[in-house]
């Protein structure tokens, strides 16, 4: 059985989401939420769920990332995750952080990589006049927002759509997409996922 450690910044509805999803014969089991922000609501979901909880706030180490990367790995480490799920962790991890869980880290972003890599993708979507948006489940490399696809859904896009109601659309998308892919490649699989 994977154990799985979860890095989350916010509300935690993708966390929420993979923690339903790996039960009865799923391949892994959550060990850990750790979130950079103590008032990350997905605290205390997490907590509410029996999973363990951890906060490394980034906030205590102003221009040292090198230091909180470190803390970040020591308050992990003692859970011996076999995988490192990104879900709505808003922090740019260095090359050293990055390769101490090789293979091993993966990440959702609301786009289609490698379209919109960073921020604001949904209005940046909309401002190009795409017709299409989505997701992409990603294994995380040292480039931001790169490293190999395990899955994307595609949402399309509405007339008179606004970055908020297309992020809403998009994430009930994640919602679906993110389960999945953990359950794939927990089994070893990478190969990738599409919807929509």
């Amino acid at each position: 059985m994977k154990r799985v450690a979860i890095l989350i910044s916010g509300g935690g509805s993708n966390m929420v989401r993979l923690v339903e999803d790996m039960i009865g014969d799923h391949p892994a089991r959550p060990v850990l939420v750790l979130a950079n922000n103590p008032s990350a609501g997905g605290l205390a979901k997490a907590a509410d769920m029996g999973i363990a909880t951890a906060v490394v706030d980034h906030r205590d180490f102003k221009g040292d990332r090198e230091g909180f990367e470190k803390a970040l790995i020591s308050a992990i480490d003692p859970f011996e995750p076999d995988i490192l799920a990104l879900a709505g962790f808003m922090r740019i991890l260095t090359p050293v952080f990055v390769g101490h869980y090789a293979e091993r880290m993966i990440n959702i972003h609301p786009s289609l990589l490698p379209k919109y890599r960073g921020l604001h993708t949904h209005a940046r979507a909309l401002e190009a006049g795409d017709d299409e948006a989505g997701c992409t489940v990603h294994e995380v490399t040292a480039e931001l927002d790169d490293g190999p696809i395990l899955g994307q859904a595609r949402v399309p896009v509405k007339a008179g759509d606004t970055p908020d109601a297309l992020s809403a659309r998009v994430l009930v998308q994640e919602h679906k997409l993110y389960p999945m892919v953990l359950r794939r490649f927990a089994s070893g699989d990478k190969s990738p996922i599409l919807l929509g």
